[in-house]
Parts: structure tokens; sequence; C-alpha cells
């Protein structure tokens, strides 16, 4: 059985994630090895040796997996080829492996027992802190008679379990870094950015127009906020408009009843004329 061949990027530091990638020059398939280990319908070949990294994939699987990819949309950039699934079952989003690192998704690997797995957001396990301290909890009422050792063993497990995650999310802004580089290298940068800016105009769009539905209108709001740089700018403009305010109170009235199109002291109605 044909086997891809192993090959690190030229361009990339040594050791650096994301820089090994499997080859098959016959077929003209390229492919990174954590796309290849993270995709939800593909196995290894051979068992995980150290020693001897490149036999691990075999072309038919993987052809078969990028067809399977064909059907599957991103989550992220809404694009097909999205191979990643969310490991919680009864999740139906997928991605290509470095859109889930941009979509801060979370990773979780294990090499020695062939463990590859990704959460979406919403589904981090990362994100269940109240976990432990609940469990915890639960445990003094049901037993009393614990002892201080098993609590300091819970104690420690959530801690290490807390330094994993981190130490997860520090490796996710390494690759978005890393990636971005890697962009600005190959000139896409500009490219990047246009795209960025036609995305706000479509939401400038979506805001100025009155037909915009209430849940539309909802998301482009939050989609806004949850952007850190643009985060900075509409909280700054909320606080001094605040400021603002309470300095002139008249001011607030006729700015918000004007842009209604209400006269202020008249809840929107003209007073009658001869």
């Amino acid at each position: 059985m044909a086997k891809m061949v192993r090959r690190t990027c030229a361009f990339c530091s040594e050791g650096e994630a994301g820089s090994v990638m499997y080859i098959a020059k016959e077929q003209n398939v390229a492919a990174h090895q954590d796309c290849l280990l993270f995709s939800s319908g593909f196995v290894e070949s051979e068992e995980y040796n150290p020693d001897n990294l490149d036999i691990r994939f075999d072309v038919a699987s993987v052809l078969k997996e990028l067809k399977r990819g064909k059907r599957l949309v991103c989550n992220f950039c809404r694009k097909k080829g999205a191979t990643v699934g969310c490991e919680e079952r009864a999740c139906r989003r997928s991605y290509h492996y470095f859109c889930a690192l941009c979509d801060d998704a979370a990773i979780e690997t294990d090499e020695v027992n062939g463990v590859y797995r990704v959460f979406c957001p919403k589904h981090d396990p990362g994100n269940r802190t109240n976990h432990y301290d609940a469990a915890t909890k639960r445990r003094r009422h049901l037993s009393k008679s614990s002892t201080i050792t098993e609590q300091m063993s819970t104690e420690e497990t959530a801690e290490e379990n807390s330094l994993q995650i981190l130490k997860r999310k520090n490796n996710r802004h390494k690759v978005r870094i890393d990636f971005l580089r890697k962009c600005k290298q190959a000139g896409l940068l500009d490219d990047i950015f246009e795209e960025m800016l036609d995305t706000l105009h479509l939401a400038q769009e979506k805001l100025m127009d009155d037909n915009t539905s209430e849940t539309e209108y909802e998301e482009t709001v939050m989609s806004l906020f949850d952007c850190g740089l643009f985060e900075n700018i509409l909280t700054n403009i909320h606080s001094a408009l605040e400021t603002f305010f309470n300095v002139f109170p008249p001011q607030k009235e006729r700015i918000f009843f004007r842009n209604r199109g209400e006269n202020p002291g008249t809840s929107g109605k003209q007073k009658k004329t001869g």
C-alpha cells in the first residue's frame, strides 16, 4: 500500500508546530501532519513510532478523507474541506485544522495513545471551570469523613488541568502568531486586511439598514464587541459619551430624540396649532 512521504517545511524553524507535511507525489497531494492527525474520519495506518514517522499515513486513506471533506463546510471560514469535527457528539461544527485554532477551539493531544481531539469553543472542557469546585463541594457534603489528603489531591488535579488548559491556549496564540508571520512572508497580509475591510463595510451596512432583522442586528453588534480591537474603540466612545452627558444632561435628550425623529418633551407627538 502506497505511503505518504514525510517532509519538513524548509522555511519553518526547527520543531515549529505545523512545519511537518506528508506528500504523495504521484497524486499531487500535500497535507500538514496536524491536518491529518485531527481529521475526524482519518486513522493512522501504523501505530505511533517516534523512531519511524515516515509510515504513518497511506495515500488511499488520505484521498478518502479528502473526498469526505468536500461535503463539509468550515464553521470559521465557511469554505469546504473541513474534516476536523468537534468531539462533542451532538455538535455539528467542522473546521479546517488551522481555522479551528483561529476560532479558539480546544486542542487535546496524546501522541503515545494516538489521541488527537478538537472541541469547538462552545464545548471546550476548559470552560467548565466550576466543575472541579462543584465536585469538591459534593464530596464534602456526601462524605464528611473525607481526609485532607483526598481534598488536596482534588485541588492538585484541578490545578494541573488549569495549567494544561493555559498551555493549550498559549500554544494556540503561538500558532496564530506564526501563521500571520507566514502570511506576511507570502505577501498575503494586504489580501487579508482587504477582506477584513469588506466584512466591516458589510457590518456597517447591516447596522445602517432599517430593514435588518433584530437577530441579525444583535449578532453584528456582538461580533464587533467580541473583537478586541473594536471593543476598545466602542468602549472608549461609550465612556466618553457617558461623561459628556453627565456634564451636559440636556444634550443626551436632544441627540437621542433627534435620531428617532422626535422633539424633546413631546414624546414624539406634535402640538396641534390653531
